[in-house]
């Protein structure tokens, strides 16, 4: 039976990176990531890791890096937050279409102004649209679980796309939680060695990431469209081939007390813990609630998330991000649009909460029920509420 140890989640991070035996890292130092790196760092040092760590001068330029590892056909790491993804984001785009299985951490956190380290997911939405895949962890162990399937499923040649494990800052990433850690016979089995299909050789010139005219970038962006769809198959399955192999299985979609319920939580990220005491809570006061939480946020799972909420009323979404003008946070305007050809279809009442690393307690969540209640009593369902702003 696999040992349990109590260790900080970005450790656990850095141990799984390790055990992919990654071929090359680069990345710059930005809270609340740094200590994955700086762990790394130190296996590299001391002969842990056979890898190049790459020390660059800033966020872009480590995004940069790691396009040019990988197309050489190098197993790639990085990982940043925030102002720092803000700052990599040019090159992030360029990415998928490149076809570089590249594999990133982001550890979840605000984006100035005003200026704050703590945690939410304006970071990820400012990106939610760059082509990668984009996966959440709830806990530590899932954390280090998805680094692990992320190389997997990201390398196969179904998909050569790039892969974010998004992890709440701080949150997760500075917890000491308990974690079940892999043997390298283990992880080996699991994840071969890379073998790239696509590698710049100067004995087999390739071209990568060339100029496009109008008559053919409509036709570039439709396939890098649909083969982003077509990786939902093989994050299934590779899924289920780490459940199988570790008895822990990841679904794109997750339930916890929602067969039968007609009011459903739905959140991303570590709120699922939270919540789901909150779902056992209010079971207890005779309420019939569940909770739907998305593991996989791109490519977005429609099929599954219309099985999980069919027979549902009302959706209680709690966004960690604001759409600034909008009609509600991210999450709730993507579900409103998902729902948009079911009929029946439940309705959704919108929450933000937790900005910035506002604590969100399981009686938080209750009186959030409470109040999708009133409001959906009222009529008043429209729009969002910024939850808990002081008088």
């Amino acid at each position: 039976m696999p040992k349990r140890e109590g260790m900080e989640v970005s450790i656990a991070a850095s141990e799984a990176i390790r055990l992919a035996n990654v071929d090359a890292i680069a990345a710059y130092p930005i809270t609340p990531q740094t200590h994955i790196v700086e762990h790394l760092s130190e296996f590299v040092a001391n002969g842990e890791l056979d890898a190049e760590f790459i020390p660059v001068e800033s966020e872009h330029s480590a995004m940069s890096v790691c396009m040019g590892t990988s197309a050489a056909g190098a197993r790639t790491f990085t990982c940043t937050s925030s102002q720092g993804l803000a700052l990599m984001s040019e090159i992030v785009f360029i990415a998928p279409p490149m076809q570089l299985p590249i594999v990133m951490i982001l550890a979840n956190r605000s984006l100035s102004g005003p200026l704050s380290i703590w945690n939410d997911h304006t970071d990820v939405m400012m990106v939610r649209d760059c082509g990668w895949i984009q996966a959440f962890g709830e806990n530590g162990q899932e954390i280090f679980d998805l680094t692990l399937a992320a190389f997997r499923i990201a390398e196969d040649r179904r998909v050569l796309l790039p892969f974010m494990v998004n992890m709440d800052g701080f949150i997760l990433s500075h917890v000491i939680e308990p974690i079940e850690m892999m043997d390298q016979e283990t992880v080996d089995k699991f994840l071969p060695v890379y073998k790239p299909k696509y590698r710049m050789d100067p004995d087999n010139p390739v071209t990568m990431g060339a100029f496009a005219m109008p008559d053919l970038y409509t036709e570039t962006k439709k396939a890098q469209d649909e083969k982003l769809k077509a990786s939902l198959p093989v994050i299934e399955e590779v899924w289920k081939e780490f459940g199988d192999l570790t008895g822990r299985y990841y679904h794109p979609i997750e339930t916890y007390k929602a067969e039968g319920a007609k009011t459903l939580f739905v959140t991303m990220g570590s709120f699922g813990e939270t919540a789901s005491t909150a779902v056992d809570m209010l079971r207890e006061k005779g309420e019939d609630v569940g909770l739907c939480q998305i593991r996989l946020w791109r490519p977005f799972p429609y099929e599954a998330f219309w099985k999980a909420v069919e027979g549902v009323d009302t959706l209680i979404i709690v966004d960690r991000a604001t759409s600034y003008g909008g009609p509600g946070g991210p999450v709730a305007s993507e579900i409103r649009s998902a729902l948009y050809t079911l009929d029946p279809k439940p309705r959704v009442v919108d929450f933000i909460a937790g900005l910035a690393g506002r604590d969100v307690a399981p009686v938080n969540y209750e009186d959030m029920y409470t109040r999708a209640k009133a409001r959906i009593a009222s009529g008043d369902i429209a729009g969002y509420e910024i939850y808990g702003v002081k008088e």
